[in-house]
């Protein structure tokens, strides 16, 4: 046995305290480590869902092991048995990082435009990240995204941030959460360390953060964005910035804070209908290497309507019990098989009837008005704030909201979305009025 193969059995009786010894059977002693280098482990699999598996479900177990063998972070890597080269899909930033080891950027090299799929819910941000990554600081600054949980936000942000890393020589790349900007903000305080961070953080040329509103109640970390937000605006430096909420909805940052985010572009990431979220799983088969029947694609589309991550996470088990079964599983298994997932979809998803009652209740205008093909002034904006709603709240399409609205085609659904979304920027009473409705109807 070789000294690999020795450290390898060492990794997965030290899993084997962590996660069930099942798992350790299934996932990683199946495994071999073929060789350690720069601090990357490369592992060797028969296919590429012991990759994604593995990443979905055990990643941190995996590089917690690492601390614990090696007495310092690696990286993992994964190589297939045939030989071809190493997917770098786990090549992940090291536990707890300082500044000086997120020298790549803290960037997944996966999230790139490339495998990320456009659809009507996306497209106004991919092609504002494009004209970012391909101008910066020319086009659009700040760059501000925001959406629910799990709809792609981070996946635009590093794309751009890989895209120029990849693209232009010299361009230094920083990506991090607000969290983690926080918690180099404490640490450079308690160890008299600002001016080091303020260069970490400064002297770049594209400033990446993501989950901006975790600065919410943080007033020191605030006051010290701000200042590097001023810093890097002045120097004609690219600033990306990401949310679950626009500017304006931002209550608990500091009003000086948000404004400066509505000086450049902001846009907005809805849920993906069926169409694009079947587009998706067929993406992420492709980069996995594997496939399903069209059947039990489209079940899974139609049944995961909430955010990609959890329609992503669902595919990658339905792809891992199919090929630990031999390549066929039923229908009936899959619904059992993601029981759990289906059962948080069900209850809290408003139906567009529901939205179309609420709205013209709202508006007190008639339901028959509003779902008619008649078009009289008074009917317009509810017409145009329910067709928002639904956009924004359900998995219907833009031809099935269409179709709802009296047989309206999808371009004037489209129009209506993006209409409704640009006049709560300048408009506070009809920003106001839609919020009040999507708390009413379960959403965020």
């Amino acid at each position: 046995m070789s000294s690999l193969d020795t450290l390898w059995q060492r990794f997965c009786a030290d899993l084997s305290q962590q996660v069930s010894p099942e798992a350790v059977r299934r996932w990683f002693e199946p495994l071999r480590l073929k060789r350690i280098q720069d601090d990357c482990l490369y592992l060797e699999a028969s296919n590429s869902i012991f990759q994604y598996w593995i990443e979905e479900n055990y990643l941190p177990q995996l590089q917690q092991a690492a601390r614990r063998i090696l007495g310092k972070p690696c990286h993992f890597a994964f190589e297939s048995s045939e030989g071809n080269p190493a997917q770098e899909g786990l090549v992940e930033t090291p536990l707890a990082p300082t500044p000086e080891e997120t020298t790549a950027g803290g960037l997944n090299p996966r999230h790139t435009f490339e495998t990320f799929v456009v659809g009507p819910n996306n497209e106004f941000a991919a092609a504002a990240s494009r004209a970012v990554a391909q101008a910066p600081a020319r086009t659009y600054n700040p760059l501000f995204i925001h959406g629910r949980v799990g709809l792609g936000k981070t996946h635009l942000m590093q794309a751009i941030g890989n895209f120029l890393k990849n693209s232009k020589k010299g361009c230094t790349v920083r990506y991090v959460t607000s969290e983690q900007f926080t918690n180099d903000f404490i640490h450079a305080i308690q160890h008299a360390q600002l001016s080091r961070f303020r260069r970490h953080y400064r002297k770049v040329d594209v400033l990446l953060i993501d989950d901006i509103q975790f600065l919410a109640g943080k007033e020191r970390s605030q006051e010290e964005f701000f200042h590097t937000f001023n810093t890097l605006f002045d120097s004609r430096k690219q600033i990306v910035v990401t949310s679950d909420a626009p500017p304006s909805a931002l209550h608990n940052l500091e009003r000086r804070l948000t404004s400066r985010f509505e000086w450049g572009l902001t846009t907005e990431i809805l849920p993906p209908g069926v169409e694009t979220r079947i587009a998706i799983l067929r993406k992420k088969l492709e980069l996995m290497g594997t496939s399903l029947p069209d059947e039990l694609i489209a079940f899974i589309a139609e049944r995961i309507r909430t955010n990609v991550r959890r329609l992503e996470g669902a595919l990658t088990r339905v792809a891992a019990y199919t090929t630990l079964h031999g390549g066929h599983v039923s229908l009936s298994q899959v619904e059992n098989l993601l029981r759990d997932l289906l059962s948080d979809e069900s209850p809290s998803t408003p139906t567009i009837p529901q939205i179309q009652r609420l709205v013209a209740e709202s508006f007190d205008v008639r339901l028959a008005d509003l779902t008619s093909r008649r078009r009289p002034t008074a009917i317009v904006l509810p017409r145009m704030v329910a067709m928002y709603l639904c956009r924004r709240l359900t998995a219907a399409s833009l031809s099935e909201i269409g179709e709802a609205f009296g047989g309206r085609d999808h371009g004037t659904v489209l129009h209506a979305q993006r209409t409704i979304a640009e006049r709560m920027e300048v408009d506070p009473a009809l920003r106001k009025m839609i919020e009040e409705l999507l708390q009413r109807l379960g959403g965020s």
